[in-house]
């Protein structure tokens, strides 16, 4: 059924045209550099934008064209920034995707952004070449509504929340120690920081923690405790995003209840939680209302969820006026829930409905991939694997090499739609080797694709990890979770939801699960799908999208000028 395809397409063009009656154009300057900072209050060096960590928050209105000159100071690498969540709707080489949709900047090189934001919501932006993400590379994108147009919620005033992990080991040691053989693991973050902040080796509650030694509350502005003032009888948003690089995450603030009303940009039907679990790729906004004591402060407590947590939660004050701002409250953080109680996890991404008047999925696929998540070796070095298929990048970007037609773009072989229904995702591989490739599935224009995420054991007995995946250049429908293997009969089809999926770009497998998800392939480029977890895609655990490309516009040399296509072009060959 194609209906609904294309009353979202001929909506989504009269908000454009709505838009850009009044859309702007907002230009910013930005340098990425190496510098010295202390997020916890330990020196080391990171990447920021000029001169700042986390990096600028860009601030615009949807139908607003974001103009980004970015000039890549680092000496001895590339450089790119993915806008994470925007849709890239017309402008694939804008996506930031290094060896996908851009060459990496070259260093004291210069590339420009121009893109559209089409939608309001909560985004961010990160680096997405090699683990810079892990190294700092990250600041938020928050997008209003259109002037004229009115969120579907009233809030009295608004505050952000950009979470983080961070480790004092570089990310150079740590992708050598991922590559390695044997691996050495990258262990647990030292930190998780609010804002880009956070303490390490003491505790801003030792009075409840013993054997802790207290944080003092001024000193170092790096690391200082973040404060977010409100007025009493108020309600605030707060928008919650993680950029983390390996920990999943749940926020709590004490005597609060939160009401979540946005999830990755889209509108979602409310509910009251006292916490909420955000994974890495998650974006939020929830409403807080400062209905407690106003003559006390309260705390906003960060833990680490779903594995084993050896990092302390990160803690901020929410400051009720006139109190002082750091004056601490009288009673301890909310308490993390444990980290593998995994139905507690369930029942808040089980609660995540699309508000009303968001647009249905199509009732039926043309097509439906599903993707086998194993953890397997290649000559004694440890990989993830999609459907056994290790992914690699190449040296020619996806987008310049098949928008020119080169013969090396794509290996003969294409990638396995799906997996052999013997697998026992309960187990161990019974043969744990692999091979790499380029996992890249080329997708019709305008057919409904499903996308069914397997989650499986781990190389080591009794372990299945979460899995945040999240996709570039599209929203697609959460249509429903599973237990253990899929098998697509009917008990699997009735726990799909066609009535009112949460639309989203990042979605997470729970452990020993499956997790269905529906697109319409309508975005001409090559967009990546991958596991948010840095790690995880730096060993392999991703694929990649390629649609319409005969279909993309004109693409700017510099997007695409090395490699392959350089050589292309050189020799008169036309992008």
């Amino acid at each position: 059924m194609k209906l609904p395809v294309v009353f979202f397409a001929c909506c989504a063009l009269l908000t454009l045209v709505h838009y850009a009656e009044a859309a702007k154009a907002r230009h910013l300057k930005w340098e990425v550099s190496n510098m010295f900072w202390s997020p916890d209050c330990e020196e080391k060096v990171l990447i920021g934008i000029n001169g700042q960590f986390p990096g600028p928050t860009i601030r615009a209105k949807a139908g607003d064209t974001i103009v980004v000159e970015l000039k890549n100071g680092l000496h001895t690498e590339g450089v790119v920034i993915h806008w994470h969540g925007i849709r890239q709707i017309g402008t694939p080489w804008a996506d930031g995707t290094a060896a996908i949709s851009q060459c990496a900047i070259n260093p004291e090189e210069t590339f420009t952004y121009r893109f559209v934001v089409d939608k309001p919501g909560t985004y961010f932006y990160h680096g997405h070449f090699g683990m810079q993400r892990a190294a700092g590379l990250y600041g938020s994108l928050i997008v209003d509504v259109a002037d004229g147009e009115e969120e579907p919620f009233k809030y009295d005033g608004e505050l952000n929340l950009l979470l983080s992990d961070w480790y004092h080991e570089s990310i150079y040691n740590q992708m050598v120690g991922l590559s390695s053989s044997p691996m050495r693991w990258i262990g647990e973050p030292q930190s998780l920081l609010i804002n880009g902040r956070g303490q390490f080796n003491c505790s801003l509650v030792a009075a409840h923690t013993p054997g802790t030694k207290q944080c003092t509350a001024g000193g170092n502005k790096h690391c200082a405790p973040v404060i977010l003032p409100v007025q009493p009888n108020k309600t605030y948003r707060l928008r919650i995003a993680s950029t983390t690089s390996l920990a999943s995450l749940n926020l709590a603030i004490g005597n609060h209840k939160l009401t979540v009303v946005e999830a990755d940009g889209n509108y979602v039907e409310p509910f009251v939680v006292d916490d909420i679990d955000i994974y890495s790729g998650d974006s939020y906004s929830v409403l807080l209302t400062t209905d407690q004591d106003p003559s006390s402060n309260y705390w906003i407590s960060v833990g680490v969820r779903g594995r084993m947590p050896k990092t302390a939660p990160a803690l901020a004050l929410l400051n009720y006026r006139s109190n002082r701002g750091f004056k601490l409250p009288a009673i301890a953080p909310p308490v993390t829930p444990v980290w593998n109680d995994t139905a507690h996890s369930k029942a808040f991404t089980y609660k995540i409905r699309a508000r009303a008047g968001t647009p249905p999925p199509p009732a039926t696929s043309d097509r439906r991939i599903e993707l086998l998540n194993t953890q397997n070796k290649i000559g004694g070095h440890i990989k993830w694997s999609i459907n056994n298929v290790s992914m690699v990048l190449p040296a020619t970007p996806y987008l310049g090499s098949l928008k020119m037609g080169l013969k090396t773009a794509l290996a003969a072989a294409r990638p396995a739609d799906t997996f052999g229904r013997a697998y026992d995702v309960t187990r161990p591989p019974s043969n744990p080797n692999t091979t790499t490739g380029d996992n890249v599935y080329v997708l019709q224009h305008n057919t409904t694709v499903d996308v069914v995420l397997q989650n499986a054991n781990a190389l080591a007995n009794n372990v299945s990890e979460v899995h945040p995946w999240h996709l570039h250049g599209h929203d697609f429908w959460v249509l429903g979770y599973g237990e253990g293997a899929y098998k697509g009969d009917a008990a699997d089809a009735a726990r799909l939801n066609l009535v009112n999926p949460p639309l989203r770009n990042t979605a997470v497998i729970f452990p020993y699960g499956w997790t269905a998800l529906r697109f319409v392939a309508d975005n001409p480029g090559v967009w990546a799908f991958h596991c948010h977890i840095e790690p995880h895609l730096h060993m392999g655990m991703g694929v990649i999208f390629a649609e319409a490309i005969d279909q993309v516009g004109k693409v700017p040399r510099e997007a695409v000028s090395c490699g392959a296509t350089a050589t292309a072009l050189m020799n008169g060959d036309h992008l």
